[in-house]
């Protein structure tokens, strides 16, 4: 799972950030509203914490701009402010959920998985499937069946962003910023190469043309769903 804390006080920001890493979580951080924007926009991760006075942009505005284009990110807001009027003004924004500083680490904790849950990113099983194909995320594999198919951990990074997103168009970028980070000095090329792996593997078990191209743009994991 990739997570995105947007938050101008730099000891917070460090603090929840190492709190979500320590449970396995992948972290990028901005300290100001137009970057938290900037990186939101790319619609890689699969939540945002954010807090709502930044400077640059607000929390608010983000949400309202991230909504107004699409982004369906599901956001967790974090601010000072504990009144109805605040929290209704968040929820209206777009954001799912509140949290109110100071917060215990537990409840920052327990919110983030209830986030994940609803929004169908994490299951109580550990388990994403599609058609013949079963990703063990406590296994780190992909399974057809019984057979495991002995992903690298690339390979099971892509899939499982596939999974995450099946039957959405995913562009090369978007995929190469969530699986390799978008700090990476790689190239878009490693994204095709990475498919091409993913798809032969795929192809032991005839459940290659699952990942259709989409031409100029990128892939979709879509395709025949009757189990093999």
């Amino acid at each position: 799972m990739r997570i995105l804390a947007v938050e101008d006080d730099r000891h917070l920001l460090a603090a929840v950030s190492s709190v979500l890493q320590e449970e396995g979580y992948q972290v990028d951080r901005a300290e100001r509203g137009d970057e938290g924007f900037y990186l939101a926009e790319r619609g890689i991760y699969d939540l945002l914490v954010l807090d709502i006075m930044l400077p640059g942009m607000d929390g608010l505005t983000i949400v309202k701009k991230l909504r107004s284009k699409g982004v369906s990110t599901p956001v967790l807001f974090l601010t000072a402010k504990d009144s109805v009027d605040a929290r209704v003004q968040g929820l209206d924004a777009g954001a799912d959920d509140y949290l109110v500083k100071p917060f215990a680490v537990e409840e920052l904790l327990a919110r983030t998985r209830a986030l994940l849950r609803r929004n169908g990113k994490i299951s109580t099983e550990g388990e994403l499937t599609y058609g013949p194909i079963t990703l063990k995320v406590n296994e780190y594999d992909g399974y057809v069946g019984e057979t495991p198919m002995k992903l690298t951990s690339k390979e099971f990074e892509l899939l499982k962003y596939l999974l995450h997103n099946k039957e959405q168009i995913l562009t090369r970028q978007q995929i190469f910023d969530r699986v390799w980070g978008i700090d990476s000095e790689a190239n878009y090329g490693v994204v095709d190469l990475y498919v091409h792996y993913l798809r032969k593997k795929m192809s032991d078990f005839g459940c290659d043309n699952l990942i259709g191209t989409v031409r100029n743009v990128g892939y979709i994991l879509k395709g025949k769903k009757e189990n093999v």
